[in-house]
């Protein structure tokens, strides 16, 4: 009797402190999303981040070229995310007030010697883009589409500079973007007053900027004075880039009043046109996945309810033996495959990607992953995919003992190490490619060990409690009794060889997913937002129901012509779709990207190749326990003497 009321008092306490949680959640804000008010005159610190290229895919910190400098540089990268994707922000010497416009602000005087000209120019060759931030909201220069009139479209960071020539001569001359008219939209409060910063834009010039006199800093310059209200709004006498010249950086400040309220800030960046194309790909997608539906229904409903009905109605072992078709391998269907250990592993590492990416997606499709967050996504998926070993040594040990292993150690071990050691390997190699080229994206030693800690010291102790878990469960035992002796496979039609079927496999799948591929590479390489997770939780789900629908269809088919090696061959039939990703990331590269440099290159495909083997492990996954499901489903339905 006490121990009830312990137990009730308990009870009632926890649902006091959740609901004590709940009613201070109000004020709780997911981080870089909490809106901040501003009043007139108050200060806006803009903030710079990495310079970026879609030739070279290197960046590279903002102070790696001569621009003005603080007095105090200040590094404001936030989590592990940024730092991994190369981000490097820090302070800048922009200074605004709010709703205080300036004009022809000066921000340094530069003299160009032979090192930083060469910089300048190697950055302008290789169409570098500057990046910066106020209130968390990157700068972007808006440009209008040709073929919509009221449509703008925002590039991401403006140029360092361009390469031209000056009417009448044929010589390339370099030119700096060295004046820059900041654009900041504001949403103001009737009620309040308060302001809010929605909206952060440029218009970048390049001004040969003149001055009277000796340089000092209360200097007037007659190319841009606010005293005599001359403002720059063109490139017409730009600023080379030269040995020796003089540079001049000034820059404006306007404010814009703008309807768009502070919750709907970030859809400028993340609207896109292509909203057609999205919906093609899934009408695409949906009409394989109903071909194959259609197929894999014909065989359960019509060929399977017709086999197991005829199998169960015969009566003597003479008419048995008459039979052909996959009952016949009844006694071999569940014999333990070569190489199964790493079987074990391959799957055990799948089921590990396929949660990862199923929560990941979740938390994206309900918001939780905003771009506002920067580096959120790459964060979440890292601790994801490390919390996830629990899943891979349970499924692994799992599966190892249904293939009568018993030293379950040595599977968790291979589990734990072998795909994050292979990625881990030719991680560290591209790493040391962009640490070569001085390159912001190269991940600094700290990071490098947050890696290793994150994969020893968590992942690996994961994987082995779900290792001791999923072999102290009792063993999976099969719907029939597998023979001593192994039937000898008769031999097969050019169509079901192994290989041609395997190739033919991969490709619904990957056609099922090939669309959304395009927009995911596209914002990977060129530096463009993805926040469509509605349209790829769809795609993701379609391509789960391909690769199971596919991998059952070629299975049937390889059981009816009494080859009973599945194992193998479920696992690689959907996971040749991997084959087709790269193939098509290699189609990517030649008709995409600009990309020239060797070292961008071996960037490119060291990490498609990197994309594409993890794709293999989740989808063979896939298929292989479509297969599992389904060959335990028909052979526990016959009567097998």
């Amino acid at each position: 009797m006490a121990r009830g009321l312990l137990a009730r008092e308990i009870w009632i306490s926890v649902i006091i402190w959740f609901l004590f949680i709940a009613h201070h959640a109000t004020c709780f804000y997911l981080p870089g999303v909490a809106p901040e008010d501003f009043q007139k005159g108050d200060p806006l610190r803009v903030k710079v981040n990495k310079l970026t290229s879609t030739k070279t895919q290197l960046p590279y910190s903002y102070y790696s070229l001569p621009y003005c400098r603080p007095n105090h540089i200040v590094d404001s990268a936030e989590n592990l995310g940024e730092v991994l994707r190369g981000d490097r922000i820090e302070n800048s010497p922009y200074l605004f007030k709010m709703r205080e416009p300036q004009m022809c602000n000066i921000a340094c005087r530069l003299i160009l010697n032979a090192k930083t000209t060469k910089e300048f120019k190697e950055k302008i060759d290789d169409e570098y883009r500057v990046n910066m931030i106020l209130d968390n909201l990157p700068l972007v220069v808006p440009i209008r589409r040709l073929d919509q009139e009221s449509s703008m479209i925002y590039l991401h960071g403006f140029l360092v500079g361009l390469k031209g020539q000056y009417s009448g001569t044929k010589e390339e001359k370099y030119f700096i973007h060295n004046h820059l008219t900041f654009v900041v939209k504001y949403h103001r409060d009737p009620v309040t007053e308060v302001s809010r910063i929605v909206g952060f834009e440029v218009k970048p010039f390049s001004v040969k900027h003149e001055y009277e006199g000796e340089w000092d800093d209360n200097i007037r310059l007659t190319t841009c004075d606010p005293h005599a209200k001359k403002i720059v709004t063109s490139s017409e006498s730009p600023q080379e880039v030269e040995d020796k010249k003089e540079i001049i950086f000034t820059y404006d400040v306007e404010f814009e009043a703008s309807d768009v309220k502070w919750a709907y800030r970030w859809d400028t960046y993340l609207l896109t046109p292509d909203d057609q194309i999205h919906w093609f790909s899934i009408v695409n997608s949906l009409m394989i996945v109903l071909f194959l539906s259609g197929m894999v229904a014909m065989i359960m409903l019509r060929t399977l309810y017709r086999d197991i009905s005829k199998y169960n109605q015969l009566e003597t072992q003479e008419e048995a033996q008459e039979e052909t078709g996959w009952k016949l391998v009844h006694g071999d269907v569940f014999r333990p495959p070569s190489n199964s250990d790493l079987l074990c592993v391959y799957v055990g590492t799948g089921v590990q990607f396929f949660g990862m990416i199923l929560v990941t997606m979740i938390f994206a499709a309900l918001g939780f992953l905003s771009p506002s967050n920067r580096g959120g996504l790459m964060t979440v998926m890292l601790l994801l995919w490390v919390f996830m070993g629990l899943f891979a040594g349970y499924t692994s040990a799992r599966l190892y003992k249904m293939f009568k292993g018993t030293e379950w150690k040595k599977i968790t071990i291979r589990t734990a190490f072998m795909f994050p050691a292979t990625a881990f390997a030719v991680f560290f190699v591209l790493n040391a490619l962009i640490w070569g080229q001085k390159s912001s994206g190269a991940v600094p030693f700290g990071t490098m060990f947050a890696l290793v800690f994150l994969w020893f010291g968590i992942s690996v102790p994961l994987v082995f409690v779900g290792g001791y878990l999923g072999f102290r469960r009792p063993v999976i035992e099969d719907p029939v009794k597998t023979n001593k002796i192994a039937r000898q496979v008769p031999e097969q039609s050019w169509y079901m060889n192994t290989i041609c079927s395997i190739l033919i496999g991969g490709i619904l799948p990957f056609g099922a997913v090939f669309i959304e591929l395009f927009f995911i590479l596209t914002s990977i390489w060129l530096h463009q937002f993805y926040y469509i997770f509605g349209f790829l939780f769809i795609v993701f789900v379609i391509l789960i129901i391909t690769c199971a629908e596919i991998a059952i269809v070629l299975c049937y088919f390889q059981l009816c012509s009494e080859d009973y090696r599945w194992w193998w061959r479920s696992y690689l039939t959907s996971g040749s779709s991997a084959l087709y990703l790269f193939l098509y990331a290699v189609f990517y590269f030649f008709t995409k990207l600009e990309i020239t440099k060797p070292v961008s290159g071996v960037l490119y495909f060291g990490y498609m190749l990197l994309l594409s083997y993890a794709f293999f492990v989740l989808t063979g996954t896939i298929g292989f326990y479509a297969c599992f499901w389904f060959t335990r489903l028909i052979y526990s339905s016959v009567k097998i003497d």
